[in-house]
């Protein structure tokens, strides 16, 4: 602003009106000033305005890079955040950047609200940012609190893909579990009731995984090497989902044929006709946008009382789940499995 001054031959203060609209300068004054801010490339900086005010209207959303469904959570969440009269600053975990460091960036940036998506960060710590920030969690249940949470209804998904894969005539149902993962306890419970309930409590098996593509492949390996496959497989999410059906196509299984497989989260690459994944879609509209409703609410009145919303997904059916195998295919396939 003083180089504008300066070139344009007026007060720093002029510049100020001429820069916010404000009265107080002529035509050409204005004109001239606009021309020399134009030829230095000068653009009012906003975020100092706002905090020359005490406020950011910064929005800071954590994610992690390595999981395709939190950046389809962060697409949706732009445009939200702009309506509202927000900017969004993004802040990723990534491997030699814990979940910790992206948090404390983004606060020291100054931003006044935080939407954590599926963070891995214990109680202890996430409460202690309820005394530094508005904080919303996205994808974990958590206990009672003073922040926000909104998440997918993980226990309706895997009992809707349990009752798919059941009424194609499957009953040896395995379930690749999440370990720590966001969502993954709840998905892992969701699919031992849905077991049972459907009187299948004998096939129950929850393989230890992790919601990777390396997890899908070395549970499609430990089956492999035990010989007898299951008619069908829950993954814990799309990425494991893919790991195991590339582990199964490698070893000459038929995947729907053989076995079926059904992922948790429709990312965009279980559209494609290559894969063509049946999954659970989480409702990314939903889970974005009263993600940022809670924060700027929350913002606006600090007296506004804690909410836990929970959207219900739907079961996305395509061409990787079909009818359980017949006793003769289940005979060459033991004889393949077993001759590899």
């Amino acid at each position: 602003m003083d180089d504008v001054a300066a070139r344009a031959g007026v007060s720093r203060t002029l510049v100020s009106f001429v820069m916010r609209g404000k009265p107080g300068a002529g035509e050409e004054t204005r004109r001239r000033v606009l021309e020399v801010a134009a030829e230095l490339g000068y653009k009012p900086d906003s975020a100092a305005r706002l905090l020359a005010r005490g406020r950011s209207r910064t929005l800071g959303v954590l994610l992690d890079v390595q999981q395709p469904f939190q950046a389809d959570l962060v697409t949706r969440i732009y445009p939200v955040a702009k309506a509202a009269g927000y900017e969004v600053l993004l802040s990723a975990s990534a491997p030699g950047r814990n979940e910790v460091e992206a948090i404390e960036s983004m606060l020291s940036h100054r931003c006044e609200g935080l939407i954590l998506l599926g963070p891995s960060s214990g109680q202890e710590y996430l409460d202690e940012l309820e005394d530094r920030a508005v904080v919303v969690v996205v994808g974990k249940p958590m206990r009672p609190s003073v922040f926000d949470t909104v998440r997918s209804a993980d226990d309706s998904g895997i009992r809707q893909s349990v009752d798919h894969l059941a009424g194609l005539g499957h009953r040896v149902i395995h379930h690749i579990g999440g370990g720590s993962s966001p969502g993954a306890a709840a998905r892992s419970d969701a699919y031992v009731a849905a077991m049972r309930e459907r009187g299948l409590a004998e096939f129950v098996r929850v393989i230890p995984g992790l919601h990777t593509e390396a997890a899908g492949v070395a549970a499609g390996r430990l089956m492999l090497d035990e010989g007898v496959l299951p008619t069908a497989v829950l993954a814990g999410n799309d990425r494991c989902a893919l790991g195991l059906m590339d582990s199964l196509d490698r070893a000459g299984v038929d995947v729907p044929r053989d076995v079926s497989v059904v992922g948790y989260d429709d990312s965009e690459i279980a559209h494609l006709s290559r894969i063509d994944l049946t999954t659970v879609r989480q409702d990314v509209d939903q889970l974005a946008e009263n993600a940022v409703d809670f924060a700027v609410r929350r913002l606006e009145d600090d007296t506004a009382a804690a909410t836990d919303v929970v959207v219900e997904p739907r079961l996305i059916v395509r061409g990787s789940t079909g009818r359980a195998r017949s006793a003769q295919r289940e005979r060459a396939l033991r004889r393949r499995v077993l001759d590899r």
